[in-house]
């Protein structure tokens, strides 16, 4: 069973605070005060809202805001209300998409019902962004956990955001932020991106990485911040992972906002990384006997 990476000392469980009232998700799932949780102060500019088992993410450089991802299907009113707090009736200039997943563009139509504003992702990401092409099957035994057992049942698109999805800008540009970069990091899928400011080192790391061992619905629940690989059932590509994984480690992060798991920020983080990095095979790539709540 992959084991936890070291938890940096200087961790910032980076104040969390309960949202309001209830929403439902699907077929009779409901989200309870405790499963929405605002994630405020990760960075400078750097926001953040959990719901359930995934987050989303607001970028502001204090005129325009980014919104990265959009959760679950059905929490467009939680990350409105959310959004409205933060930054009253200002609609995002952009909602950037680390990539496609289902949990990653569930509210993403009811938002751009309301905000139409653009949406972006990086082109090997577009045919699964444009009705064109389902993910690849998830791997039920992969990692082990609850989490994994009911992949098979989870959403694997397409979505059809037709022309209201763009290319990233090619030269590595975040639109509407300045100081701020995407970071083609494949391997969960093929298009999947990060987003690095350099000016503090602070990272939005999508789904490269996670900061719970994601095929666990205890680690879920519990939301003790550790670092671990990507989501085992749903990464297609374990090599491309890897080099993703080093390539972040590389960048030698203050800060990391993953995709699933705590917001972790200290003087340690990036020797953590650099510690998945070196030891990917062992404690992040699946092997079949691996096992978890």
């Amino acid at each position: 069973m992959p084991q936890a990476i070291l938890e940096p000392t200087c961790t910032s469980q980076i104040h969390p605070t309960a949202g309001e009232g209830r929403i439902g998700m699907t077929d009779g799932i409901t989200l309870a005060d405790q499963d929405v949780v605002s994630l405020d102060k990760i960075a400078d500019g750097l926001i953040g809202l959990r719901i359930l088992l995934v987050n989303v993410y607001a970028v502001s450089n204090g005129s325009d805001w980014i919104l990265v991802d959009a959760g679950l299907y059905l929490s467009a009113g939680r990350i409105r209300r959310w959004a409205q707090a933060h930054f009253g009736d200002r609609k995002p200039a952009a909602i950037v998409l680390t990539h496609g997943h289902f949990d990653h563009v569930g509210a993403l139509k009811d938002l751009l019902d309301e905000w139409d504003v653009p949406v972006f992702a990086h082109e090997p990401e577009m045919p699964y962004v444009q009705g064109r092409l389902s993910y690849p099957a998830p791997r039920a035994a992969a990692g082990g956990g609850l989490m994994s057992v009911l992949a098979p049942f989870y959403p694997r698109g397409p979505i059809d955001l037709g022309n209201r999805v763009q290319t990233l800008p090619a030269d590595g540009a975040v639109p509407a932020l300045s100081g701020w970069g995407w970071v083609h990091t494949p391997g969960h899928t093929a298009g999947h991106i990060s987003l690095f400011r350099d000016s503090d080192q602070t990272l939005v790391v999508g789904d490269a990485f996670c900061t719970t061992k994601q095929e666990s619905a205890l680690a879920i629940a519990t939301q003790k911040a550790e670092l671990h690989g990507p989501p085992a059932y749903y990464t297609s590509d374990w090599d491309a992972a890897k080099r993703s994984v080093e390539l972040l480690a590389n960048l030698r992060p203050r800060v990391v906002a993953p995709g699933h798991g705590l917001p972790m920020a200290g003087v340690d983080v990036a020797d953590a990384l650099q510690t998945l990095a070196r030891d990917f095979d062992r404690v992040a790539r699946p092997h079949s006997e691996d096992r978890a709540a």
